[in-house]
C-alpha cells in the first residue's frame, strides 16, 4: 500500500517538493534552472519522462534521485515523497495529468494553455475543488516587472480612457515541432495567440464580450495541420478593442501597445524570457523609454505557488483564468470556420495581476544544454 502523502504545513520542511512532468524545451530551458532561484520554499525531487537518457542526464545534472517512466507515475504520486507537480506536457495532456495528480492528492502548477478545450479545464478545476488542492496555470508574465508596470500605466489612467489594444507575435516554427500537431492542441493561437490574448484582458482589466478571427495558411508543408497565420478580434464594454496577429511562418516579433485618448505604452519586445524587456511610453508630446534587465521568468511562479500551498491562499492565476482563454480561443476557432462574431458568456472576474506580484530573480546565466530536444523555433 502507497505511503500516505504529508501535509507540507506539518512537515518540519517549509519546501514544496516538486516532480516535473515532460521533459521538453520549456522544462529544459527554463523550469529546471529556476528552481535554484526558488530554493527558499521549492525543491526539486522528481522527473518524470518516456525518455531514459532525459531521465539519467537531467537527473545527474540536477541531483535529482527519484526518475520515473509515466507507467510509473501514479505510484509517484501516491508515495508521499512530492506535494506537487509542474506540468510540461503537450497540449492535449495537460488535464489527464492535472487529474491524476488532484487525486492523489497533490497541487498542480499547469503550464498553458491550460487544456485544448474548456472543458477540459472545467474537469480540472472540478477535481482541483473536490480535492482541496492549489491549482496554477503558468502565466509567467503575472509576476514580470515589465509586464506588470504597463499594465499599471494602462489602469491608471495616465493615458487617459483606453480605447484599444494592438499586439504581434510570431516565429519561425521547425518543421518537425510538436505545435504542428493538430491533435496535441498545436497552432499559433493556442501557443502564442494565448499571450496576446492573456495579455489584453490584464491590461484593459476587463472580460471581452465577442470575438472575432480569421486565419489563413501557405503552401508550406509545415501548415498541413494547423493555420500558419491567424489574425483576432475582441470587443470589450464601452466600445474598446483588441487585436493581435499570430504566427508560425514570420520572423520573430513579440510586442503589444495599448492606447488611450492622451497616449499609449507599447512593450517590444513584450513576451520573451530569454531577453529584457523594453517599454516606450508616450504621453501627450513626453516620452520615455523604460529598460527591464532580463530575469528569470520561472523561479517567481515557483516561489509565488508554493507560498500559495504553504499560506492556504488562493492563487492567481488560478484555473479560472486558464479556462477563460481557452473558452476564448475555442470561440475564436468557431469564428474562423464562419466569419462571424461570436458572443462570449459573462464572466466577473475578481482576481487580476497586480503590483505586488512582482517577483524578480536573476537571470539564468546561459541557455542549459538540451537533451534529446530542440528549441520550437528556427
Amino acid at each position: 500500500m502507497a505511503e500516505k502523502r504529508s501535509n507540507p504545513r506539518r512537515r518540519k520542511s517549509r519546501r514544496i517538493r516538486y516532480a516535473v512532468v515532460g521533459l521538453g524545451h520549456i522544462a529544459q530551458a527554463a523550469v529546471l534552472p529556476a528552481f535554484k532561484h526558488a530554493a527558499s520554499n521549492s525543491e526539486l525531487v522528481a522527473l518524470v519522462s518516456g525518455e531514459p537518457r532525459k531521465l539519467k542526464k537531467l537527473g545527474q545534472r540536477y541531483r535529482v534521485r527519484k526518475l520515473c517512466g509515466y507507467d510509473e507515475v501514479d505510484e509517484l504520486f501516491q508515495s508521499g515523497e512530492i506535494d506537487a507537480i509542474y506540468i510540461a506536457l503537450p497540449n492535449d495532456q495537460h488535464r489527464e495529468y492535472a487529474v491524476r495528480a488532484a487525486r492523489a492528492g497533490l497541487h498542480v502548477l499547469c503550464e498553458k494553455p491550460m487544456a485544448v478545450r474548456a472543458r477540459d479545464c472545467e474537469a480540472m478545476i472540478r477535481e482541483a475543488n473536490k480535492a482541496r488542492i492549489k491549482l496554477m496555470i503558468a502565466y509567467r508574465l503575472h509576476f514580470e516587472r515589465a509586464n506588470l508596470e504597463v499594465m499599471k500605466i494602462a489602469r491608471s489612467g495616465r493615458l487617459g480612457e483606453l480605447r484599444f489594444f494592438s499586439s504581434d507575435f510570431s516565429m519561425q516554427v521547425r518543421d518537425d515541432n510538436i505545435r504542428l500537431k493538430k491533435a496535441k492542441g498545436g497552432g499559433p493561437l493556442y501557443d502564442i495567440g494565448v499571450y496576446c490574448i492573456n495579455a489584453a484582458r490584464y491590461t484593459l482589466g476587463e472580460e471581452p464580450t465577442a470575438v472575432w478571427a480569421t486565419a489563413t495558411r501557405s503552401h508550406d508543408r509545415r501548415f498541413r495541420e494547423v493555420e500558419e497565420s491567424l489574425i483576432g478580434v475582441l470587443r470589450f464594454k464601452d466600445e474598446r478593442l483588441a487585436s493581435f496577429t499570430c504566427s508560425f511562418g514570420a520572423a520573430d516579433r513579440s510586442t503589444y501597445t495599448v492606447t488611450g485618448t492622451r497616449g499609449s505604452v507599447t512593450l517590444d519586445p513584450a513576451f520573451e524570457y530569454a531577453q529584457g524587456l523594453v517599454a516606450n511610453i508616450r504621453i501627450g508630446e513626453r516620452t520615455e523609454r523604460r529598460r527591464f534587465a532580463k530575469s528569470d521568468q520561472f523561479a517567481p511562479e515557483l516561489l509565488y505557488f508554493s507560498d500559495c500551498i504553504l499560506k492556504d491562499r488562493d492563487p492567481e492565476p488560478s484555473g479560472l483564468e486558464g479556462m477563460r482563454d481557452v473558452a476564448i480561443i475555442e470561440a475564436m476557432q468557431r469564428s474562423s470556420r464562419t466569419g462571424r462574431w461570436v458572443t462570449l458568456k459573462p464572466l466577473a472576474r475578481k482576481a487580476r495581476p497586480n503590483a505586488r506580484q512582482d517577483i524578480r530573480r536573476p537571470a539564468v546565466p546561459r541557455e542549459p544544454a538540451l537533451v534529446a530536444v530542440r528549441a520550437a523555433s528556427r
